[in-house]
């Protein structure tokens, strides 16, 4: 009999394509891994409200959000690692002074600057262009006529400094990454963007300490489980340490070259069945 294996899978460039498409074997590789007796967690630098229902209905058996900021069991909320209020109140003054756009991340809401709706707006106009274009293809993941993200980036109100596990900066400044990573370094873990589309500009920050791979470790310690007996499977900066802490760790194909260089192995594409793949040489599937 095989032992129970526990996967750590992440969404964007991973589990779908960046942006709304996710391949059939992908579903099939999730839902044929669970109904063997494996678990399948996501681990995502989104914030679970930005955990779409068609990517949720997929079926997992908990979810690791805002880059390792919240971790949940089913539906239960296991796991907060949030900032200091007057942490977020200096991130937010920064990113003010600087004129960046960005948003924050709770566990249940976003907090969006006046920009980031059009910037994600612009994306997603193109990304449907590119769509249409080449016609039949893998499974779209959010509605035809407005994606969730615009409407929850719409609502641009005061700034909640409690709960804030996370913020995503966004700006057309080359140097953002630096400028962002000299004012909050210390007490902060920031990193090159993760939302490719976005341009070299975007980041991300959490608490310094805070990622992907320690909360892992802690959601592992809870679940009884070995580091040694999970699989972390993704393609960003933000899957790193994921990658480290995981008894094996895989790189999308489609994944940097930083990346891969942290990772045990490396599988095929997003779209190229990737997620697929790896389950199967691993004997969830």
């Amino acid at each position: 009999m095989i032992s129970p294996r526990i996967a750590f899978v992440d969404v964007d460039g991973t589990l779908i394509e960046t942006g709304s498409e996710i391949a059939a074997s992908t579903i099939d590789a999730v839902r044929t891994a669970r109904h063997k007796g494996h678990l399948v967690y996501l681990s995502t630098g989104r914030a679970s409200v930005e955990i779409y229902p068609a990517i949720r209905d997929i079926g997992f058996d908990g979810a690791i959000s805002a880059g390792g900021g919240f971790a949940e069991i089913g539906d239960e909320l296991v796991i907060e690692r949030t900032m200091p209020e007057d942490a977020v109140a200096r991130m937010v003054g920064f990113y003010e002074e600087s004129g960046y756009d960005f948003y924050l991340q709770s566990y249940d809401e976003l907090y969006p600057s006046p920009g980031v709706r059009d910037r994600f707006a612009a994306y997603y106009a193109a990304d449907s262009v590119r769509s249409v274009a080449t016609g039949a293809g893998p499974k779209p993941v959010t509605p035809a006529d407005e994606h969730p993200a615009l409407k929850a980036f719409a609502n641009v109100r005061r700034y909640s400094f409690t709960g804030i596990a996370k913020s995503v900066f966004l700006a057309g400044d080359l140097r953002a990454y630096d400028r962002v990573s000299e004012a909050l370094s210390g007490d902060f873990h920031v990193i090159t963007g993760t939302i490719p589309h976005m341009g070299r500009g975007s980041g991300e920050v959490t608490l310094s300490g805070v990622n992907k791979g320690s909360t892992i470790l802690q959601l592992l310690d809870q679940l009884g489980l070995d580091p040694e007996s999970a699989i972390g499977i993704g393609d960003s900066s933000n899957d790193i340490e994921m990658l480290q802490v995981c008894g094996v760790g895989i790189a999308m194909g489609n994944a940097t070259d930083a990346v891969k260089a942290h990772a045990d192995e490396v599988t095929t594409s997003v779209l190229d069945d990737g997620v697929w793949n790896a389950f199967r040489r691993h004997g969830l599937i």
